[in-house]
């Protein structure tokens, strides 16, 4: 694999592709870090020598992180975008190294503006929330009650995937952030955390369903689901594709219901 694209010369500062001792560390613990720096290295070594006209420039830019759209001259459209040079350091309690703002700025000039990283989890009432990385605090999956250090663990109550992580990584990663969560349910289990003696006994999938009728809550289940994946794969048909995806709670609620 390479960052091959047909007539396109792909460029990368050497400077942002030189490594630390942290760095060098976390790619040895991660292969699929080592795997995106090889093809990035790769792209910006080979630097092809036909300078065609017909040939397109695609720049990766690092350590940058927008902080504002810029209009141009007339108003009507944007000029530039404005960002902030971003340098790594570890965040001390996972021992990842995290990219902070160093409060320099400058501007990239530019006509037009495609968002792709645009997903940020929301808190929710009751349960705490590091609103900066967008993500409830945790430890293995173990909320936390806060993001301080000093922070307890929030018995019986667990996260996972984006909300548990940020918006990183591909399936096989949602994989391994549900095992460790899960992992930490089995153990909490055999230590006998979930079976109070003299607590109520627990109503299991039927308690559930009793507390949503109470709350009158809609819900979907298992097989309103499968109604859904039939619709947006008989719209995708049409369309010639192989699905339709349906994006409006109101929307998924209807398919859900019918047939």
């Amino acid at each position: 694999h390479h960052v091959g694209l047909k007539n396109v010369n792909v460029y990368i500062k050497e400077a942002d592709l030189a490594t630390s001792p942290a760095d060098k560390e976390e790619m040895r613990n991660s292969r699929i870090k080592r795997r995106v720096y090889e093809l990035l290295s790769k792209a910006a070594t080979v630097h092809q020598e036909n300078n065609d006209n017909d040939r397109k420039e695609l720049h990766f830019v690092f350590f940058r992180k927008p902080t504002k759209f810029l209009p141009s001259e007339d108003g009507s459209t944007v000029g530039a975008m404005e960002l902030e040079k971003t340098l790594l350091k570890d965040d001390g309690a996972t021992g990842k190294q995290v990219a902070v703002g160093t409060g320099e700025f400058e501007e990239l000039k530019c006509g037009i503006v495609l968002k792709s990283i645009g997903y940020k989890s929301l808190p929710i009432e009751g349960l705490s929330f590091d609103k900066y990385r967008g993500v409830v605090p945790n430890l293995r999956g173990r909320v936390l009650s806060s993001e301080s250090e000093t922070a307890t663990v929030e018995p019986g109550l667990y996260v996972v995937g984006w909300l548990k992580r940020g918006p990183t990584g591909i399936v096989a990663t949602n994989l391994h952030c549900a095992e460790e969560t899960v992992d930490s349910i089995l153990e909490d289990d055999r230590k006998g955390l979930f079976t109070d003696p003299s607590g109520p006994k627990r109503q299991g999938r039927r308690g559930l369903l009793e507390i949503l009728e109470q709350k009158n809550a809609r819900y979907v289940p298992f097989d309103g689901w499968e109604k859904i994946d039939t619709k947006e794969k008989a719209d995708g048909e049409l369309k010639n594709k192989p699905r339709e995806k349906i994006t409006r709670w109101n929307e998924l609620l209807e398919a859900a219901r019918e047939g």
